[in-house]
């Protein structure tokens, strides 16, 4: 484990094994070109996340990326989401470019080169599957936030992810009886389907989160002068129900409808927060 500029980088049991398995094989010049290939990936998610003011506490390395760990004292918007989690492709974009162009003048050497660029595009794409907690399942539940509730999206990236990992699984063990389970696919789809479980587990959490906090989006939002967005809803909806409707970058305020679809109320919705964080207090 290494730390700099204040973020642990240590490499994951997967990354481990993979060391382990490239050392008995002899193969260590790939081990090194992997790993650099990683790494570099991460570090253009941690330099976008600083740039943004996020704090980044670890970052975890995997074969195919890492996870990091991650601390903003806000909501983030779908915006910044969007960059941080595509500036890692971005930097095998580039290594790809500048090996390509190395190639053609004939400067290195042609089989390493070859392989260079077939790792950072497998790493790339791979990547970019819309699966969390990889860096293509993050950019979907940011656009998603767009279209609907924050809340929905959380669920719907969720079980589309678990869905999606199912799939891998269901791949890796197709030639069983032929040419074998592919156990390296095998093993990624395992990571992101327990992976995927415990994030569906801590929606309740992430979603409480955003809401405490929401105070810090309001400021923000102030600032750069965001309409309001209403939301509409019967008398008879719950506290619950109306907070599921919040989106994000978006500040609200609840019109209240009683059956003849009349406003009865007009509340706003830090009130809402209040009253569903903290139930003793009457709405």
């Amino acid at each position: 484990m290494i730390k700099i500029h204040g973020t642990q980088y240590r490499l994951h049991p997967m990354f481990i094994l993979v060391m382990l398995t490239s050392i008995l094989s002899g193969n260590i010049g790939e081990l090194i070109t992997l790993f650099t290939i990683v790494f570099i990936h991460e570090m253009g998610h941690v330099v976008a996340a600083k740039n943004f003011g996020w704090e980044v506490k670890s970052v975890q390395l995997l074969p195919f990326g890492g996870v990091a760990e991650v601390e903003t004292h806000r909501n983030t918007s779908a915006k910044e989401e969007i960059i941080v989690a595509a500036a890692g492709p971005l930097q095998n974009c580039w290594m790809i470019a500048l090996v390509y162009l190395l190639q053609r003048t004939e400067m290195i050497d042609l089989v390493w080169s070859e392989y260079f660029i077939q790792a950072n595009l497998m790493i790339a794409l791979f990547n970019l599957l819309p699966i969390l907690p990889l860096d293509g399942g993050k950019i979907v539940q940011a656009l998603l936030s767009y279209k609907i509730s924050y809340h929905n999206s959380l669920k719907y990236c969720a079980w589309n992810s678990l869905l999606m990992s199912v799939l891998i699984i269901a791949y890796a063990c197709m030639d069983v009886f032929y040419s074998g389970v592919h156990l390296n696919l095998l093993v990624i789809g395992f990571f992101l389907l327990y992976s995927n479980w415990y994030y569906f587990r801590n929606i309740p959490y992430s979603f409480i989160r955003f809401l405490i906090n929401r105070e810090l989006t309001f400021a923000n939002m102030k600032e750069k002068k965001e309409t309001t967005k209403p939301i509409f809803a019967k008398s008879s909806s719950s506290i619950s129900e109306i907070v599921r409707c919040f989106k994000r970058d978006q500040m609200h305020i609840i019109y209240v409808l009683n059956d003849l679809g009349k406003v009865q109320a007009v509340i706003p919705e830090k009130r809402i927060i209040q009253t569903y964080l903290n139930p003793k207090i009457k709405g």
